[in-house]
């Protein structure tokens, strides 16, 4: 079956290098030796999943999932959505899609961030779905605010939401960020910057989707997510699979 093959290798020259001196934090974090390519094992191409029963009625709603009764979130109402598909344009459908972010003036709600912007007291800043059938996914949230780093001296981070992707199975897992069209600092960035192509880096932006927007309401970004795709599995010794 071709969805019990293994998964194609990373693109070394689309992401980015594990030592980018820019980004302060790699230099400590890159690894020494050179990388080692190792198959995949049984355990790593099968599960993780997730049943619809596991979530709240306001998990990808992160306007009321903290708020209290009767209020909401400050800051720019919008909804993030999209598809999850693999790299041979196949959706990923009932997958684990998980965000959090910064609060609208740029501050997350984490005992460690002591940016001077105010908590908003009626924001989490997390939320989690499954895909439908067609890979399909959304949020309701507020625009994240940028903030400031300690990197250099005077970094910012962009306006962006993290986002943890499951996908099918262990690794096909995905960890990354969406920025949003049209902000000047995403390419001020040093993470952004560490990606080493253009494509590469658009490939991280929202894009301001009218269509999908709720007039008085809310703006929508649409951002579309691919994981690493399966090969076909084996079939009678033919590479090309079944």
């Amino acid at each position: 079956m071709t969805d019990q093959g293994e998964f194609f290798q990373r693109d070394r020259e689309w992401h980015p290098p594990a030592f980018t001196p820019d980004y302060k934090t790699s230099v400590a974090r890159s690894p020494r030796n050179a990388l080692i390519s190792l198959e995949n094992t049984q355990s790593e191409i099968t599960g993780p999943t997730f049943g619809h029963n596991a979530f709240g009625t306001h998990d990808n709603d992160l306007l009321l999932n903290y708020a209290q009764a009767g209020e909401s979130p400050i800051g720019e109402r919008i909804i993030l959505h999209g598809r999850v598909l693999d790299e041979n344009c196949r959706p990923v459908p009932n997958t684990l899609v998980e965000i959090w972010q910064a609060n609208a003036g740029g501050r997350y709600r984490h005992k460690k961030d002591t940016y001077l912007a105010p908590i908003d007291p009626n924001f989490g800043g997390c939320g989690r779905t499954l895909t439908d059938e067609n890979g399909y996914y959304f949020f309701r949230t507020v625009k994240p605010g940028a903030y400031p780093w300690r990197n250099l001296v005077n970094n910012w981070r962009p306006a962006h939401i993290h986002v943890s992707v499951f996908g099918t199975a262990f690794a096909q897992r995905l960890i990354t960020q969406c920025y949003f069209e049209g902000d000047p600092l995403v390419d001020k960035c040093p993470i952004v910057k560490t990606i080493p192509s253009q494509e590469g880096r658009d490939s991280l932006g929202a894009a301001l989707d009218m269509n999908a927007s709720v007039p008085l309401d809310s703006l929508a970004y649409k951002f579309d997510i691919v994981l690493r795709g399966r090969r076909s599995t084996l079939f009678e010794n033919r590479m090309e699979g079944n």
